[in-house]
């Protein structure tokens, strides 16, 4: 027993950044090794489900900067405050306006799984707000680590614009050197104070923000399944094509420039099956987190 007591108080005493990838390595095992690592790299992916991943991820980084803001002067998460730097509600609010239009905010839907990382989120950062270094570092360095292979993939199989329409989340303007950064980042979190059981409580939270994006996930396969988007039968290709052409033109857009970036936003790429489609968009979210642990 004293043993055991013993080598657990060891463990704890490595620093956290170290402790969190050897909490989450288990997990991110399964990422690495399920078919849409290798599905998504081959480029197998839908405009639909991309639409969906992003309109969830607005949900989640909303909530959770949030709660950044509420705590960025608490000394349990100021010193990993970097909202110049990794911040994407505002990016995912550019891409949301390319994907659905002006009234992008009425347009995407929140599944009740968004809802309870959303909800989790808000109770962390209002109750326990010393765990929340886990949900950030889990996501924000996740993105900025594998979130660069799948902006390249996600813009070649959607024939996104090669001036970086609709992938504004995978661009960090703020970071000119991604390895230093994440180097500066873990210093700082491995200098937060905490004791040991303190410890062993975001090495949980963190287990549990991986949990919370699969069930988002889950969520969202269910809804295309279903062909549904925001609670309403996902409209024939051809007719979303000719509307959104006609809305674009409402708005005075640039001729020519326009035409053509809307039938690239429009377009859906690598016409699988769905439930192939979807094993990679149901990835979409766990390969930014797993690809990003293991790189850092």
């Amino acid at each position: 027993m004293e043993t055991s007591q013993t080598h657990s108080s060891e463990s704890m005493s490595k620093d956290l950044s170290e402790l969190m990838k050897e909490a989450t390595k288990e997990v991110h095992e399964q990422a690495e090794n399920t078919p849409f690592m290798k599905n998504f790299q081959k480029g197998q992916v839908s405009l639909h489900e991309f639409k969906l991943v992003t309109a969830s991820l607005y949900f989640i980084y909303s909530a959770l900067e949030e709660e950044i803001e509420r705590n960025k002067n608490n000394p349990v998460y100021a010193p990993v405050y970097f909202p110049a730097e990794l911040h994407r509600k505002a990016a995912l609010e550019e891409d949301l306006k390319y994907f659905y239009g002006s009234n992008w905010r009425e347009e995407i839907p929140c599944p009740e799984a968004t809802q309870k990382y959303v909800e989790r989120l808000h109770y962390v950062g209002k109750n326990h707000p010393e765990l929340l270094v886990a949900h950030a570092y889990t996501r924000y360095l996740g993105d900025l680590s594998g979130g660069q292979v799948l902006k390249k993939i996600a813009q070649k199989a959607l024939q996104l614009p090669s001036t970086g329409e609709g992938l504004a989340f995978f661009t960090f303007d703020g970071v000119s050197n991604a390895t230093k950064f994440k180097q500066l980042y873990r210093s700082r979190m491995n200098a937060l104070e905490m004791d040991h059981a303190t410890k062993k409580r975001v090495l949980e939270e963190a287990k549990k923000a991986f949990l919370l994006n699969i069930q988002v996930f889950e969520a969202l396969q269910e809804l295309v399944s279903k062909g549904q988007e925001n609670g309403h039968p996902v409209q024939p290709k051809a007719e979303l094509r000719t509307r959104n052409v006609n809305r674009s033109y409402e708005h005075g857009p640039a001729p020519g420039k326009e035409s053509d970036r809307t039938k690239r936003k429009h377009t859906d790429i690598m016409p699988t099956t769905p439930l192939v489609r979807w094993i990679v968009a149901l990835g979409f979210l766990a390969t930014t987190v797993a690809v990003g642990l293991f790189a850092m």
